[in-house]
């Protein structure tokens, strides 16, 4: 796409390479690949998100989460195109942990099920990285980076499961005020629903520290939607905005 004169250069900005046009004749994997097409990822995300909302509170069900969220970081990387120096940490971090999660599903043990929990908590983190990089080395707004930003606002929701799952697991007391350290689908629960800032009542943490991460986390939530998702929503109708004030002049 062609810079107009006097529109900033991104790519001079933040060093990162632009992303290739998408050829017609390019088969449909590399045509995603190549436009940084992030909703592939996103479905992927959602399969996390329900397998994390169903399955039991299970070691098993953790590591099938675990090492979907492996093939998730995997796919997020071909779909940034990055290159082999880039992808090299993210690459460890997804193939260490869905070793882990397989050896976990038949040699279960409480040191390995709480180090898979904090491998899920950075296996969302590096998600979240890798589709935020990706995105903004498209160097324009269009409807994969409002894939890309509605992967990172699911991915908040996740990490702050997992992060409730840690307190709940290393804490002296119950997590919730309820007088229960709750699940995985109830912490999952709990945490979209602060992170939507719904405001239910139902759960509430009864620690200082839950407490600091419940209001983090709805300000996380709010913050997000009124800047990041607001600018690009903004910027994706702002070409038809331009072409219909021109035809009105005309």
């Amino acid at each position: 796409m062609r810079r107009e004169a006097g529109e900033p250069n991104i790519g001079a900005m933040t060093g990162l390479a632009p992303a290739s046009p998408a050829r017609l004749d390019r088969p449909v994997l590399g045509r995603m690949r190549a436009t940084h097409s992030y909703w592939a990822v996103l479905g992927a995300i959602f399969v996390c998100f329900f397998l994390a909302a169903l399955l039991p509170n299970t070691a098993w069900a953790l590591s099938l989460v675990v090492l979907i969220q492996s093939v998730t970081l995997l796919v997020a990387i071909w779909t940034a195109g990055w290159g082999m120096t880039e992808r090299a940490v993210p690459f460890v971090i997804a193939a260490g942990a869905g070793v882990a999660a397989v050896i976990d599903i038949f040699w279960q043990g409480e040191a390995l099920t709480a180090a898979l929990g904090i491998a899920a908590g950075l296996l969302t983190i590096t998600i979240a990285y890798v589709v935020a990089r990706g995105a903004i080395a498209q160097h324009e707004v269009n409807s994969r980076s409002v894939a890309g930003a509605i992967c990172v606002y699911m991915l908040f929701g996740m990490l702050f499961m997992f992060l409730y799952g840690v307190l709940a697991a290393l804490g002296h007391g119950p997590f919730f005020a309820q007088g229960m350290d709750g699940t995985r689908p109830l912490r999952l629960y709990f945490s979209y629903v602060t992170l939507a800032t719904l405001g239910y009542g139902d759960y509430t943490p009864a620690g200082n520290l839950g407490h600091a991460l419940a209001v983090l986390e709805a300000l996380i939530g709010q913050l997000y939607l009124v800047t990041v998702v607001a600018v690009v929503v903004t910027r994706l109708a702002g070409p038809g905005r331009k072409m219909f004030a021109r035809e009105k002049e005309e």
